[in-house]
Parts: structure tokens; sequence; C-alpha cells
């Protein structure tokens, strides 16, 4: 009697921490959906904080600026303020300004074009090298931001715009690239430099070819270092492939 009671007794707790288990197990699967959603969410839309602008949202994002701000219908000012919530994907039927087509008829099957060649506008920007020193990481490299080059340096080094343009972003709000400085050269074309200790020049200022504009801070590792970016709307491109041979 004493084992057929104590066996109940087993079977009694081991239904009792399944029956724990499962509760247990549906509370982690629906915190973790709700993450998943969430997180979703935040891919979808972003909230505007204090200091940003639609060209930091967008090149945090990888997002052509227009494209961000036509989405979220911004005008031409591309005013936003804190609270704001905008949008990260194009919105069903939309496109961008000016770019829409209208559908061409049925042709029978052609060739491949083509690879498409730069935009015609890299023939007209002359670029430099913002800082002398070697490639300490390539475009694409695992372990760094990889969007484009880490360049050695010295400590307060100077940093030159690597073309001529006007300053859209100076600051520090995007993460992981220390005080940044972003260079609009024309309507395809911006360059960004990163981990600077020092910004010499503030948004909306116009700049020349070789101008300082930041002196060089530490990246990871405490190493003193420059990061430099080259995008094409919105997408980086590897900078070797537009800085001169040296």
């Amino acid at each position: 009697m004493r084992g057929i009671a104590g066996g109940g007794v087993f079977l009694f707790s081991m239904k009792r921490r399944r029956i724990i288990f499962l509760l247990i197990a549906g509370l982690v699967f629906a915190e973790l959906s709700g993450c998943a959603g969430q997180q979703r969410r935040e891919r979808d839309s972003y909230t505007v904080r204090a200091g940003d602008t639609v060209y930091g949202i967008a090149w945090r994002y990888g997002l052509d600026y227009r494209e961000l701000a036509h989405w979220n219908r911004l005008g031409g000012g591309y005013s936003i303020f804190p609270g704001q919530v905008l949008v990260l994907r194009r919105p069903p039927g939309s496109a961008l300004a000016g770019t829409a087509k209208r559908p061409s008829p049925v042709r029978a099957k052609e060739p491949a074009p083509p690879p498409k060649k730069p935009p015609p506008a890299a023939s007209r920007l002359d670029w430099l090298w913002p800082v002398k020193g070697r490639v300490l990481s390539s475009f694409g490299a695992a372990g760094a931001i990889g969007k484009g080059l880490d360049i050695a340096g010295t400590d307060r080094a100077l940093v030159r715009a690597a073309a001529e343009g006007r300053v859209v972003y100076s600051g520090s709000g995007l993460i992981g690239y220390g005080q940044l400085i972003i260079i609009k050269h024309n309507n395809t074309f911006l360059s960004a430099y990163g981990y600077n200790s020092e910004l010499l020049v503030a948004q909306g200022d116009k700049v020349s070819k070789g101008q300082q504009i930041a002196r060089m801070g530490k990246g990871p590792g405490k190493r003193p270092m420059l990061h430099f970016e080259i995008r094409i709307d919105g997408k980086p491109v590897d900078p070797i492939r537009y800085l001169p041979t040296r």
C-alpha cells in the first residue's frame, strides 16, 4: 500500500511539474513573440529624437534620404520633430517623386542588359583621401562597421573633406560612429567621417574639397583612426573605387 501511495504521489508530482513546465514555456514563447513583433515594428518605423535629421536617420538605416522624406510627406524642407514617427519602408503604391513609370507593353524576351556603370555624377566629383594613413579595415570587412574604410592616423590629426559639398549632419547621435560628419556632394553622393574627437564644421556649412572639417579621434580598441564612407542614393559603396590611387 505504501508503494502504491508513493507511486501516486510521484505521478501527481510529475504531472504538476509538467503543467508548470508547459505554463513557463507558454509564457516564454509569448514573450519571445512579443519581442519579435516589437523588433519588426522598430524596423518598419522610427520615432524621432532630439537632434535627429532626415539625413542622419536615412544614413542609419541605409536609405535614400529623398525616399524617406517622400514616404513620410515631409516636403522639400525635410522638417521633423521629436516624437514624430517615420515609416522606414515604402508604403504600398508609393514611389519616389518624379520616378514613377507607366507600365511598359509586354515584349519578347531580350538579352540581359550590361551591368550598370557608375552614375554620371561620379565623373564630376574629384575625390581625395580625407586623411593620410594605411587602411586598417576595408569595405565589407568582418568585425568592423564594414560599410566603409577604417584609416589609421594620429590622435587629433586633421580630417579633410574628400570632395566639395554641404554638411548635412554634424553630431554624435548615430551609435557606432562617434562624432560624425555627413557631407552631401550632390543628389547622388554622400560621404561620412566618423570617430572624430572634434568637429570643425556645423550642419549647413558649405565645404570645399580638402577643407579641414574635423580632428581624428579613436575608434575600436582606442586606436586613432577615421571611419570613412561613400554612399550612392543611400547605399554604401567601396570608397576605393572612387578615391585616387596612392
